[in-house]
């Protein structure tokens, strides 16, 4: 196993915040909705919206079944609306080719209308609890300090990236899901952009932008 993996995770069963979506009872189609809402949207704002939209819509059947002027309502100020009608367009798919009930197989997440390989990873993750290579800005920033030494990750998401992040995903699925979660975490709390908490991160001592001086 990585030297990253237990210091991330074991700091993350301390400080993970108490989502909805991470709670026991969520499920894959609740999860797959925080992760479209999450795109570009700070946590504080989609949380609300997340909790009524699941209310009204629990499952796929319910969005497909909607009004599309009642989903962009609904969607609110979470902005980029588009995304609200490609998930629908996602929920009438998962309707009439699942019966109702999303994949869980990475490959037919991936099949479904404006699921990327991110949010098919995420799902793969955080709703079946399975081994997947997550990798958004905030893991992709993290284990560039951690294992390359350099403050921001490059623009672009490149194959080299990916099977670098893929080398630290431990191999058994529960553990493979709870380290998604942990680096995930670590980078929105504590590694940030701007301000990182350097004091506060569990792999302080061994991060090579740190020991480097952290250079800009």
């Amino acid at each position: 196993m990585h030297a990253l993996v237990e210091p991330v995770v074991a700091w993350f069963d301390e400080h993970a915040r108490d989502l909805p979506w991470r709670a026991p009872g969520r499920t894959a189609w609740g999860v797959l909705v925080s992760e479209v809402m999450l795109q570009q949207t700070p946590v504080a704002r989609v949380e609300p919206v997340w909790r009524a939209w699941m209310q009204r819509w629990p499952t796929a059947a319910d969005l497909a079944a909607a009004g599309p002027d009642d989903v962009l309502r609904a969607w609110g100020r979470l902005g980029y609306p588009r995304r609200a009608l490609r998930l629908q367009e996602c929920a009438r798919t998962v309707v009439e080719h699942h019966g109702g009930e999303l994949p869980a197989d990475e490959a037919a997440l991936l099949a479904l209308p404006g699921i990327g390989t991110y949010t098919a990873a995420a799902v793969t993750a955080f709703a079946r609890g399975r081994r997947s290579v997550v990798v958004d800005t905030n893991v992709r920033r993290v284990l560039a300090r951690a294992l390359e030494g350099r403050a921001l990750p490059d623009p672009h998401l490149s194959a080299a990236e990916l099977r670098r992040a893929g080398d630290v995903v431990p191999d058994d699925d529960a553990t493979a899901a709870r380290w998604n979660a942990a680096v995930m975490e670590l980078g929105a709390l504590v590694c940030t952009a701007r301000a990182p908490r350097c004091g506060a991160c569990p792999v302080a001592t061994t991060c090579r932008w740190r020991l480097a001086g952290m250079p800009a």
